[in-house]
């Protein structure tokens, strides 16, 4: 019986972070849709087209690293362009996911589709969908995990 209660404390342990308030960070964590930040003039979802398949690194942020590590293969990705743009623009598929160095993991995307209707970041703060969400709450985190309900709002036509 102690058995038990100690392997659910070590499984409850994986999910629930020391910090109570970053709770929904750590459960989104776990999702299969993302949205990703890049400043157009660095690496644009131009260049990702052009290029087919890319491989995201240069992550730095612990939290975005995170994600970026426990991103599921086949997970669902919304490129949204920082800077003076600000707004999401496109979609890409995540390929793999290489994670053996744990502080710098690469992630290979494939380029998906530009969104026909982008939505600006006043656009997505208007949206109740995501009051609670990382990407209007933590503006410098450039690895956001969406719900299923943000994906399909950011990518509808």
């Amino acid at each position: 019986m102690m058995a038990i209660g100690c392997a659910s404390r070590k499984l409850a342990a994986k999910f629930i972070p020391a910090k109570p308030r970053l709770w929904h960070l750590r459960l989104q964590s776990l999702a299969m849709y993302y949205l990703l930040k890049t400043e157009a003039g660095t690496y644009s979802f131009a260049d990702l087209q052009r290029d087919k398949t890319t491989v995201w690194d240069g992550v730095t942020n612990p939290v975005a690293v995170r994600n970026l590590r426990e991103m599921p293969k086949g997970s669902n990705v919304v490129i949204y362009h920082t800077g003076d743009e600000k707004r999401a623009v496109g979609t890409a598929s995540v390929v793999s996911v290489d994670a053996t160095d744990t502080k710098k993991p690469l992630v290979t995307l494939n380029a998906g589709k530009a969104l026909k209707s982008p939505k600006s970041l006043s656009d997505i703060k208007a949206n109740k969908l995501f009051q609670d969400s990382p990407l209007v709450n933590i503006g410098r985190l450039s690895v956001v995990p969406l719900t299923e309900a943000q994906w399909k709002w950011l990518v509808a036509e």
